[in-house]
């Protein structure tokens, strides 16, 4: 069992070392840390971590959403192109 700095430390260290491959993993093990803690005042401290990692995995799904959506239209519009229904006259 980790002390309650050690867990914070953990905590910090997968902040700073997360990638967009590795926030899911990331983010449910830094739970599983917050959830070890045994006062409030512990988990307070972590607060800054936990919402940093939400918010970059909320920033990473909106990107990744988006780039889908681009290649999507882009699909569609040369498909549109192939079919000829894009011609201007």
């Amino acid at each position: 069992m980790l002390s309650s700095d050690d867990t914070l430390a953990e905590i910090r260290r997968l902040y700073f070392s997360t990638t967009r491959q590795t926030i899911h993993a990331d983010l449910a093990k830094a739970l599983d840390l917050l959830k070890s803690m045994a006062t409030e005042e512990e988990r307070e401290r972590a607060t800054v971590y936990m919402e940093g990692l939400a918010q970059m995995r909320a920033d990473w799904a909106r990107k990744q959403k988006r780039k889908q959506n681009h290649k999507q239209t882009l699909r569609t519009k040369s498909s549109e192109l192939r079919a000829g229904k894009n011609k201007k006259f």
